[in-house]
Parts: C-alpha cells; structure tokens; sequence
C-alpha cells in the first residue's frame, strides 16, 4: 500500500507500507492492502505502520482524516510528528506542545488587551454620553 501522511504545510510520510494502525472514535484498527475501501475519522494519538522492509514507524496525529481508496491510505491531520522510536516521538510531541503553549499565552494576552481597551472605550461612552 502507499500511505500518505498529509498536514496543511508538508507531506509527512510517502511510503509503501505492509499495514496501517490507526485510532478512529470507536477504537484502533488495522489496514492491510486487500481491506475494503472507507473513510473514517481519527481521534488525536498514536499511529503506526510497518515499511516494506519490515520496520514500525510511529506517527502522533492531531485529529484528523483517514481514506483507503485502494492501494492508497491518505491520512489528512492539522499536524502531526513522525518517529521511528517512542521515546523520541515523545520529546519530539513535548516540544511542539511547548511552542503551541507560548502561541496560545501569546494569543491570550493579545485577546486580554483587546478586551480591555474595548471596556474602557465602552465605559468612556458611557460617562459622556
């Protein structure tokens, strides 16, 4: 099969692969070249698939998307890491979280600001007007 790993900004992974495992909201499945076509939804969390050459890679998806048509699995996700062992996944994961956090701090503080100034201009009105 070929699988295709795709966020909004990269191509993850394009490789011929034995099998897929993969999380859906009603628990993991397993894909091999002759399973039927589908679509399904991925919850955030772990995938895995095996190379052609007998080795398992992991993928930490977000949410996401995942369509057999054939001998192609596309998955579709906001973002993703790729790993060919746990433990660095893990770190890799860690510190994408990180900056996530800091944008969000970051946005959260823009949004605070806003509002402030909005209360202020709006309590402003008031006394004058």
């Amino acid at each position: 099969m070929k699988l295709k790993v795709l966020t909004p900004t990269d191509v993850l992974v394009e490789e011929e692969v034995r099998k897929v495992v993969a999380e859906a909201p009603n628990g993991f499945f397993c894909l091999l070249p002759r399973h039927v076509d589908f679509v399904t939804a991925l919850v955030p969390g772990l995938l895995s698939y095996e190379t052609d050459q007998g080795q398992e890679v992991f993928v930490a998806v977000a949410e996401g998307i995942l369509v057999k048509c054939g001998r192609e699995v596309l998955i579709s996700t906001n973002d993703a890491a790729l790993g060919r062992e746990l433990g660095t996944l893990k770190q890799i994961v860690e510190k994408k979280f990180e900056v996530l956090n800091d944008r969000e701090k970051t946005a959260r503080s823009a949004m605070a600001k806003i509002e402030v100034g909005f209360v202020r201009r709006f309590l402003e009105i008031q006394r004058h007007g």
